[in-house]
C-alpha cells in the first residue's frame, strides 16, 4: 500500500515587495516543517515577491533579487520537498512560476499557463505562459517517488478555455495534483474554487492540495481557505478563511479511510465583514499608519465603518469625528455619540456653523449673495472634508471614508468633501448590505453596538433643511448591483421587473459620476465587480444602448 503523504500547507500573509521579510519567512517555515518530517511544502503563488506587484515586475533589479531569494532558499532545502511561488526569469522571458526545491538545489521551475487578464487581473502584461510543464518526479523521505502535477491559480479555472493544463498533466501520468494560487476573495468564491477541486478529482481519481494566498494588498483581499482532498474527493484538510495557518496533514495516497471534513458554510455578512477587517487591518499594517480618523454623522454608512475600524484596529487607535452644522438633528449627534461610547473609541465635536458662515460671508462680498442650493450643500461637505484630512495630518492617521457603493455609483456625494480620505471602506458594499452588515455586528457583539436609531431611521445627509436622501435604497441599492456587477442591459433589467425611466435615469447617473469615482480613495474589493482596478470605464463615454441603427 502507498504510504500516507505529509503534506505541510502554509497559508501565510506576503507583503509586496518584502523580498527579505517573505523569504525569511518561508525559511522559518521550512526550517520548523523539515524537523517535524514533513515529506511536502507548499506556499502560495508567487509568495516570494507578494501579489500583486504590479509594474514591480518591469524592473529588472526587482526580477533580480526575487530569483536570489529563491536560491537562498534552495539552498537551504534539505529532504522536505519546497514549492514557493515566485518571478522566474530564464533570460528571455519572464514567467509567474513555481520553484520546486530539495536537497540544497532548484529542482525545477514550473510555469503558469493560463494567464488571466479580465477584472483586477493583468498578468499578460508581465508574463509569458507557460506550455512545456510536465510532471515534476520527486522522492520523498519515507522513500515513495510521485508525480507532482503542479499548477497556478487559473490553471483551474480552465471550464471554458481549450488550453487545459490539469487535463495534459493528468494525462501525463501524475500522481497528485497541487495548485498554487493567490485568488482574490469575492463572496462564497471558495465554494467554487471547490467544485472546480472536487470535478478534477471526479475525472482523474488525484489527490489534491490547493494553497491560497491570504491578506489585504491594495484593493483586494485574499481569503486563504487551502484545501487538501483525497483521491475520491472528501475533504482531508480545509484551513480557516482569513487566517493565516501553517498545518501538516497525513494525506492518504491508497485506498486508506480518514477523518474527513466538511465543507463550512460561511454566512454571507461573516464573509464581508470579516473581509474588510482583514482589508483594513493590512492596509494600515502595511502601510505603516496605526490610527485612524473618520467622521460620525449619526447615519449607517459611518456607523459600520466606525465598527470594521475598531475591529481591524482596536478602538485605542480609531478617532471618531462628529461636526454638526446648523441643519444637524439632535438625534444624529446623540446617535454619532453614542456609537463612539459603545465601540469604546474617541470622540470629539467640531460644529463647522462659524467656517461655514466665514465661508458664506467671504462668497457674498465677492459676488454679492451666499451660495445656495447644491453649492452650499456641497460646501458643508468640503468643509468636513478639511476638517477631516486636517485631524489626519496633525498625528498621521488615516482618514476613512464612509461612502457606500450605491451612493458612490450615483454620484450621491461630495468630490473633495465626504470623498476625501485614504481608504474607502465599504465602497465596495451596497446600501442593503449596509444594513444587514450593522445587524450582523450587533448580533456578533451581543447588544445595540451601532445604536438602533441609527439603523431604523431614515437616511440623510443633513445639508439642508428636512432633507432625505433621494433615493428609494430598497429598490435603487439592488438595481445599481445589477447595472455594476451582473452589467445588465436594459432589456435584461426590464424583463425583471424594473421600470425602464428608472434604469436609464440610473444608467446616466452612472456613466457621467465616472470622473469622481476615478479620484475616490482605493476601495477593498468583496463582489464581483468593485470600483478601483477592476472597473475600468472612461470617463468621456457617449455610448447609450437602444440607439436605433441607421
Amino acid at each position: 500500500m502507498t504510504p500516507d503523504l505529509r503534506v505541510a500547507i502554509a497559508q501565510l500573509n506576503p507583503t509586496v515587495g518584502d523580498l527579505q521579510e517573505n523569504t525569511g519567512r518561508a525559511l522559518q517555515v521550512m526550517q520548523e516543517m523539515d524537523a517535524s518530517g514533513a515529506d511536502i511544502l507548499v506556499f502560495p503563488e508567487m509568495f516570494i515577491p507578494g501579489y500583486p506587484p504590479q509594474d514591480l515586475i518591469l524592473e529588472d533589479h526587482f526580477v533580480t533579487e526575487n530569483m536570489q531569494r529563491v536560491e537562498q532558499l534552495a539552498q537551504a532545502s534539505g529532504e522536505l520537498v519546497t514549492l514557493v511561488g515566485a518571478i522566474h526569469y530564464d533570460g528571455v522571458d519572464t514567467y509567474n512560476a513555481v520553484a520546486v526545491l530539495q536537497h540544497g538545489k532548484l529542482l525545477q521551475w514550473v510555469h503558469k499557463s493560463l494567464l488571466p487578464t479580465y477584472d483586477v487581473f493583468d498578468e499578460w502584461r508581465y508574463f509569458k505562459p507557460g506550455r512545456d510543464n510536465q510532471p515534476v518526479t520527486v522522492t520523498f523521505r519515507n522513500g515513495s517517488t510521485l508525480g507532482l502535477g503542479i499548477h497556478i491559480c487559473e490553471d483551474l479555472w480552465d471550464e471554458n478555455i481549450d488550453y487545459k493544463i490539469c487535463d495534459i498533466l493528468a494525462d501525463s501520468g501524475i500522481d497528485i495534483f497541487i495548485n498554487l494560487s493567490a485568488s482574490p476573495f469575492v463572496i462564497d468564491k471558495y465554494k467554487e474554487r471547490s467544485r472546480l477541486i472536487v470535478n478534477k478529482i471526479k475525472k482523474y481519481s488525484k489527490p489534491f492540495i490547493y494553497v491560497n494566498l491570504v491578506g489585504g494588498q491594495d484593493q483586494l483581499v485574499f481569503d486563504g481557505m487551502s484545501m487538501i482532498a483525497d483521491k475520491d474527493g472528501h475533504w482531508v484538510n480545509i484551513c480557516p478563511q482569513f487566517k493565516e495557518n501553517i498545518c501538516s496533514v497525513a494525506l492518504p495516497m491508497g485506498g486508506k479511510q480518514v477523518e474527513l471534513e466538511q465543507l463550512p458554510l460561511i454566512p454571507k455578512e461573516q464573509q464581508i465583514f470579516e473581509g474588510l477587517v482583514l482589508g483594513v487591518h493590512d492596509y494600515f499594517r502595511k502601510t505603516g499608519h496605526t490610527k485612524a480618523v473618520l467622521g460620525l454623522s449619526g447615519g449607517i454608512d459611518s456607523a459600520v465603518t466606525a465598527a470594521i475600524a475598531v475591529e481591524a484596529l482596536g478602538s485605542e487607535n480609531v478617532l471618531g469625528i462628529a461636526m454638526p452644522s446648523k441643519y444637524s438633528s439632535d438625534h444624529s449627534v446623540d446617535d454619532a455619540q453614542a456609537l463612539a461610547k459603545n465601540l469604546g473609541m474617541a470622540y470629539i465635536s467640531v460644529p463647522i456653523a462659524t467656517i461655514f458662515d466665514g465661508f458664506q460671508d467671504t462668497f457674498k462680498t465677492a459676488t454679492g449673495q451666499p451660495l445656495s442650493g447644491l453649492p452650499e450643500e456641497n460646501l458643508q461637505a468640503r468643509i468636513r472634508g478639511t476638517i477631516l484630512m486636517s485631524f489626519s495630518n496633525r498625528d498621521g492617521s488615516l482618514l476613512l471614508t464612509t461612502g457606500n457603493k450605491t451612493e458612490i455609483a450615483l454620484g450621491y456625494c461630495t468630490l473633495y468633501g465626504d470623498m476625501s480620505g485614504g481608504l474607502a471602506v465599504i465602497s465596495d458594499i451596497g446600501k442593503g448590505r449596509v444594513y444587514s452588515l450593522a445587524h450582523y455586528y450587533n448580533d456578533l457583539r451581543g447588544g445595540e453596538q451601532i445604536p438602533k436609531n441609527t439603523i431604523t431611521k431614515v437616511p440623510s445627509a443633513e445639508l439642508r433643511k428636512d432633507q432625505v436622501d433621494p433615493f428609494d435604497y430598497e429598490v435603487v441599492a439592488p438595481l445599481v448591483n445589477s447595472i455594476i456587477e451582473q452589467q445588465s442591459d436594459v432589456e435584461t433589467l426590464i424583463s425583471k421587473g424594473w421600470d425602464r425611466a428608472l434604469i436609464e435615469e440610473l444608467l446616466q447617473k452612472v456613466r457621467i459620476n465616472e470622473y469622481k469615482r476615478q479620484q475616490m480613495p482605493p476601495g477593498i474589493r468583496v463582489t464581483s465587480k468593485a470600483f478601483g482596478i477592476g472597473r475600468r470605464m472612461p470617463i468621456v463615454n457617449h455610448y447609450r444602448q437602444n440607439h436605433k441603427i441607421k
